[in-house]
């Protein structure tokens, strides 16, 4: 194993960022006890990806094999929130119980995790838990902690009196919102998207930048933006960076952030989101897949889907707080399952259709890519005519299959061996772009729901009207 663990080292020194590379490490220092080490490269991935699951067990792991029990519990349940699916964070959690000699609370973690993942199954666990029955939750004081946004672990003690201070929902927190920043991304960052760049500057950007001339003529800073287009094209990309141009601080939501089963409690998670915003401008408030959030009432029977809906519509009005400062981004990949309301002046008054990348573009966008990798002999124009329709998704698998294809040969060998031109064309062959099948729903709705002319520059892209 240390003769690999020399490989994989020599390797990054080629390619310091490389994520699979960065994991391979992190697992064999686990293996031959290099705690420190381990956690280094998990949290190096973590610098790039903060929601990577398989490094944030890797550091929850490395907590619990120091003896630090209480961080190791807390980095688990904060995972298996973020990802209920988590077969193997429950499996982890239960044996942090195993250790802490909670062996019913152990089982009942143990059975979820086999229930997620059955291929999960450990059998130094069950032997621990043999003849054990399964138990809930107790009542008493409960352990909570944070991690911070550069990884660190902070811890308090919180009661149960404190949580019925604080419902559910009331807080960022609880949103898991506490530790939004700036974005350091700006336009440069971002390949390619050179049209969407400059409706942005002139959308959203210049009227920032010059706040005092829109109030010469009493309009307010602020406002919506909806992206709309194939999945994978860089929505999420291009918002983040529009954050960082303008310096402004970036508060992403997800549908779970939002949604609750109480009924009342989504359109107060609601506001508090909006409030958050509010207290924090300048600042950009970017829902992903907005269409979840804010589908066609005409669509929905039961009331509570409406409610919310029509509290996000007040929210965005403004109608009892100032938006001021305040800008508001919605992603979708189905604009037209969108509630026309959403679409009013004043709310998602400005649309940009954010397109596949041209051949420049993806060009642009390979470059991006290719930093930081060992790459010889790159030519990124001769790849990129290999690449028509692929997205910047696509682009980033197509360099993920050459990876894998190029690391299986280094593995062997002990040696890296550069990616190439040929490898990345070869790999391209093989993939099949997946902007395909949204363009074929997408013209469908361009060609006979297009009122007002909302879907003509899908029209334009697939040349069905002159530019």
């Amino acid at each position: 194993m240390a003769q690999n663990l020399d490989a994989l080292r020599l390797a990054l020194q080629h390619s310091p960022d490389n994520a699979p590379l960065l994991m391979l490490y992190a697992e064999g220092c686990l293996e031959e006890g290099l705690i420190e080490d381990a956690t280094k490269s998990y949290q190096r991935v973590l610098n790039v990806d903060p929601m990577h699951t398989e490094a944030r067990l890797g550091v929850a792991r490395a907590a619990l094999l120091s003896g630090k029990t209480s961080e190791a519990a807390v980095r688990a349940e904060q995972i298996l929130s973020d990802t209920p699916d988590c077969g193997a964070a429950c499996l982890l959690l239960a044996r942090i119980h195993i250790t802490e000699g909670d062996l019913p609370k152990a089982k009942a973690l143990y059975d979820q995790g086999l229930t997620l993942n059955r291929s999960l199954a450990d059998p130094g666990i069950e032997k621990d838990l043999h003849g054990v029955k399964a138990a809930g939750d107790s009542g008493a004081d409960k352990k909570r902690a944070a991690i911070t946004s550069s990884g660190s672990y902070q811890e308090s003690t919180v009661t149960d009196s404190d949580d019925d201070n604080h419902p559910r929902g009331g807080a960022a927190f609880d949103l898991g919102l506490a530790d939004f920043e700036k974005p350091k991304l700006n336009f440069d960052s971002v390949g390619g998207m050179e049209a969407v760049k400059e409706q942005i500057r002139m959308k959203i950007i210049y009227p920032l930048q010059h706040a005092e001339l829109f109030k010469a003529y009493d309009k307010k800073v602020g406002g919506g933006v909806l992206l709309y287009g194939p999945p994978g094209c860089g929505k999420t990309l291009i918002s983040k960076a529009t954050a960082g141009e303008i310096k402004a601080n970036f508060i992403a939501l997800g549908l779970h952030q939002i949604l609750d089963m109480w009924i009342g409690n989504s359109e107060k998670n609601m506001h508090e989101v909006f409030e958050l915003a509010r207290q924090n401008a300048p600042s950009i408030l970017f829902f992903d897949e907005v269409d979840a959030l804010a589908a066609d009432r005409r669509d929905l029977r039961q009331s509570a889907g409406r409610n919310l809906i029509n509290a996000f519509l007040s929210e965005m009005d403004g109608a009892e707080c100032d938006n001021e400062g305040v800008l508001i981004i919605g992603a979708t990949n189905a604009p037209w399952h969108i509630d026309p309301a959403f679409r009013r002046p004043g709310r998602f008054d400005r649309t940009l259709f954010v397109p596949p990348p041209d051949e420049p573009g993806r060009a642009s966008i390979i470059d991006v890519i290719a930093k930081n990798k060992p790459i010889t002999e790159l030519d990124p124009r001769a790849l990129a005519k290999k690449c028509e329709n692929f997205s910047g998704a696509d682009l980033k698998a197509v360099f993920d299959l050459a990876t894998e294809e190029v690391l299986n040969q280094a593995m062997r060998t002990g040696k890296v061996i550069p990616l190439t031109t040929k490898d990345l064309i070869k790999a391209a062959a093989t993939h099949k772009p997946t902007t395909k099948a949204w363009f074929e729903s997408a013209k469908n709705y361009a060609m006979y729901s297009n009122q007002g002319g909302f879907y003509d520059d899908v029209l334009k892209y697939l040349g069905l009207i002159k530019r």
